[in-house]
């Protein structure tokens, strides 16, 4: 009932892991496809590929799985339970982990949930499953980070609960048949969600007939317990059996090996036990853990499935499809191939790694988006210009001049002590700069302990050029750097902090440098990072003397999943625990495209991000703005593509882009009154649902039949492209609900002049039940709609409809209108 579950060999019970990752592609587990982060492949409004997108990569889990088990040992991440998709509703910008889900709404966020399990559980009519999906955070989880683990959510609205955070997580329970639902880490009306019966037995099981497992976010039973957390348990059998008895089946932790202590003081009985045994050997039972290979296709999935060129082509699909252009004043946009009158700027231009968003797999390469540029127009230049938060010069990483053993990067070796005795558990490659942390119960490497842990990293450095170079580590606890046998830093002590060390050293051309780095991590947070960098101070005239007469400047800038994500310490201002206390663009960037507008520039902005950015003095200091998310392994060729007009932009916003940090409510208020497209009463920046394209569409409805929306789209433009057409409904009677909200959409591809009638369903049980606050209830309620049909959730682009609907059957038929 851990995550760890070893074999009990006279049972012919077979060992198996129950945490594997898998948001964007297989995470943690060697090199993998690395598709976009899921808020922006929500950007595609595109279920249909995102679910190929996730058959590709259970097929890709498969494969590493039938791996491991031929090697005769299942690693952590090497399992076939895999803890996605996260369906948390992204309310607030300022979460970290808000990249990791589908938006701010609970249609859009539906839909692709669906599409997620379906894909990653495989074909609802074969024998077995092809992987067991895991619906989390139940329930209400969406931040902060800073204080999940003390959280306690009281008198959240009834609306709120039912209307926004739980219908992603009913749907999947009901229609997508999810493996498991994942149980958050905060508390609701005093219990924590992994030991609230409310939910976890009244609404999950009973209310929704959910049959299959509980597992617990990472840690959370031992906040039940630990001082200074929840502090509902006494100790780590109390609160285990408080777990098990709310029908929390398998811990992520060690809290469960208290379980026998718990039935000898009486906590909790060998039946309660049963009940949860029951359901997860059920589960592996429907994965086909304990029948023949033969038996079983997906037993027979090669590895050459993992990073193939048909999974490196949806990729960079997927990647296109979540591109959304915001800005185009003058049709700047697109430009021409042989134009020679641009440069490339910023610090995300040139950064593989930020690509990949977080919980990501390694890809066997990285398209970045200089690279992308450059494959249309290799005469392009390229100039940094600043850093993502400072302005501390332009920073050259050398760490593609290290090698080890023959090999690009250093050799990473750990150990699970703190002394670095015995045999290392791991030792690995690491072919970019070392960027770790345990963060989110995040080990370093399969098979390496989330703390208590040590480890050494070395490599040769041959730098091409003479020049002085920084040392760069970011760690806490203890680290030694040792160049050429000399000690450089020696910081070999636990502490509370994080601590940065930087060693400048003048290299010569061709020499060689045998670097070291020793660390070891006591406990709690654990965090390594390592560059060698050559930095260079530039003023306000030399970047403009260095662009010279070129006239037009793509600037990729943003943030980066080294400043947001889940429980991250991070020592930067606007920061704090992976989430962030301001949306507006750092003010570093910020004064940078000033500058360049203010030179007369042309600037093309390109941001990079997982959340909304407030970007309001961008939009009038940029011509274009491209929204590009954290794009995955192809997504330099996207971005290039969209720019270069060899793709037509087509995505659409699956949040609000505020305009500044004025508009956004308390972040630790969980109430959805002015938040998001639904609630918000402000004017935003860049609306939900909305986005540009090179061409332009004509959208009619034409006729409803059988309960189903028929809408005419017709491409009025030149050039062939893609638009969503989006249907919102809003019930006038109930003053208090959503100014509208989201009930139907469809992607349609049409070349120049040619026209299509769709499909745009919104009249089945689903799409119409709202909250009913007589009965404090979902349902359909007969009576007057405004029905709004158009291209984004901004008045201006819907058509508005009145509709009287008196019934609406499950089978969507004798609908009456008028």
């Amino acid at each position: 009932m851990m995550d760890r579950s070893p074999a009990i060999p006279r049972l012919g019970i077979p060992e198996f892991q129950w945490w594997s990752e898998a948001l964007h592609g297989v995470g943690r587990n060697g090199y993998a496809t690395v598709f976009p982060v899921t808020i922006g492949m929500a950007a595609s409004f595109d279920e249909s590929l995102v679910n190929k997108v996730f058959t590709a990569v259970s097929d890709e889990a498969r494969a590493k799985n039938n791996e491991a088990i031929r090697s005769g040992h299942i690693e952590r991440y090497q399992g076939l339970s895999f803890w996605t998709p996260n369906i948390n509703i992204f309310r607030d910008p300022r979460w970290g982990r808000g990249q990791e889900t589908y938006g701010e709404d609970p249609f859009l966020t539906t839909r692709m949930g669906l599409a997620v399990v379906r894909g990653l559980q495989g074909s609802e009519g074969y024998k077995y499953k092809k992987l067991l999906a895991c619906a989390k955070h139940f329930a209400v989880h969406s931040g902060p980070e800073w204080s999940r683990h003390t959280l306690n959510l009281e008198n959240l609205s009834q609306r709120d609960l039912w209307e926004t955070y739980l219908p992603a997580f009913k749907a999947l329970v009901q229609k997508g048949k999810v493996a498991e639902v994942m149980c958050a880490y905060q508390r609701i009306d005093g219990d924590p969600c992994c030991g609230n019966s409310n939910y976890l037995q009244k609404i999950l099981r009973n209310e929704w007939g959910f049959k299959g497992m509980v597992v617990s976010d990472c840690s959370a039973i031992s906040d039940f317990w630990v001082p200074g957390r929840h502090g509902v348990s006494a100790n780590a059998a109390d609160a285990s059996a408080k777990a098990v008895i709310a029908g929390t089946d398998v811990e992520c932790g060690s809290n469960y090996k208290n379980l026998p202590e718990a039935i000898k003081a009486g906590k909790i009985t060998e039946k309660q036990i049963d009940a949860s045994v029951t359901r997860l050997l059920q589960a592996r039972f429907e994965v086909g853990d304990f029948d023949n290979e033969k038996d079983n296709t997906y037993r027979k999935i090669p590895m050459s499935v993992v990073a193939n060129a048909n999974h490196k082509q949806l990729a960079l699909n997927i990647a296109r499809e979540s591109m959304v252009l915001l800005q185009n004043w003058n049709n700047v946009l697109p430009l021409a191939k042989g134009d020679n009158d641009i440069i490339v700027m910023g610090p995300n231009a040139n950064d593989s790694v930020m690509q990949w968003g977080n919980y990501s797999g390694y890809p066997t390469s990285t398209i970045t988006i200089l690279k992308g540029i450059r494959e249309k127009n290799p005469n392009i230049k390229y100039i940094q210009g600043c850093g993502l938060t400072r302005d501390d010069g332009v920073s050259t990483s050398l760490f593609d001049e290290i090698t080890s053993n023959g090999r690009k990067g250093m050799t990473a070796e750990y150990w699970n002590n703190m002394t670095m005795t015995g045999k290392p558990v791991r030792t690995q490659t690491m072919t970019t700069a070392i960027n770790l942390s345990n963060g989110g119960a995040t080990v370093f490497a399969p098979g390496v302990n989330l703390d208590s842990i040590s480890a050494r990293y070395k490599g040769t450095f041959t730098p091409k050029e003479s020049q002085k170079v920084s040392l760069s580590i970011h760690c806490d606890d203890g680290v030694r750097l040792i160049v050429n046998g000399d000690t450089l830093a020696n910081e070999w002590k636990s502490r509370a902090r994080i601590q940065n060390i930087n060693r400048e050293i003048d290299v010569v051309a061709g020499k060689k440098y045998n670097i070291q780095i020793d660390y070891f991590q006591k406990k709690d947070v654990a965090v390594m990072q390592f560059d060698i960098v050559h930095k260079t101070m530039q003023t306000k005239e030399e970047l403009l003397a260095q662009i010279g007469n070129i006239n037009k400047v793509i600037f990729v800038g943003g943030i980066s999943p080294s400043l947001e994500g889940e429980e991250m310490k991070v020592d930067e201002p606007g920061f704090r625990g992976g989430d962030r206390t301001s949306i507006e663009l750092p003010q570093v960037q910020r004064d940078m495209i000033k500058m360049l507008h203010d030179a007369g520039k042309t600037v093309i902005y390109v941001n990079c991000s997982g959340s909304a950015i407030g970007l309001e003095p961008e939009a009038d200091n940029a011509d274009a703005i491209l929204q590009a998310w954290y794009p995955g392994e192809q997504g330099g060729r996207a971005v290039a593509d969209v720019l270069y007009g060899d793709y037509n932009p087509g995505g659409k916003l699956p949040i609000t882009f505020y305009r500044h940090d004025s508009d956004l409510p308390d972040f630790e208020d969980y109430s959805m009154a002015n938040r998001t497209y639904r609630y918000f009463k402000g004017n935003a920046l860049f609306p939900f649902g909305y986005g540009l394209s090179y061409t332009t569409f004509d959208v009619k409805p034409q006729e409803f039949k059988n309960g189903h929306l028929m809408v005419s789209v017709t491409n009025t433009g030149k050039v062939a492209g893609s638009e969503v057409v989006q249907l919102y409904i809003r019930r006038p009677a109930d003053t208090n609900g959503p100014i509208k909200t989201l009930r139907g959409y469809k992607r349609v591809f049409l070349q120049p002049g040619e026209s299509k009638v769709v499909d745009v369903a919104y009249t089945d049980t689903e799409h119409l039940e709202l909250w009913d606050s007589a009965t404090n209830t979902m349902r359909f309620i007969p009576g007057d709609y405004e029905i709004y049909i158009g291209t984004s959730s901004q008045r201006k682009d819907l058509k508005k409809y009145m509709m009287t609907i008196s019934k609406v059957a499950e089978t969507q038929e004798d609908t009456e209108s008028n």
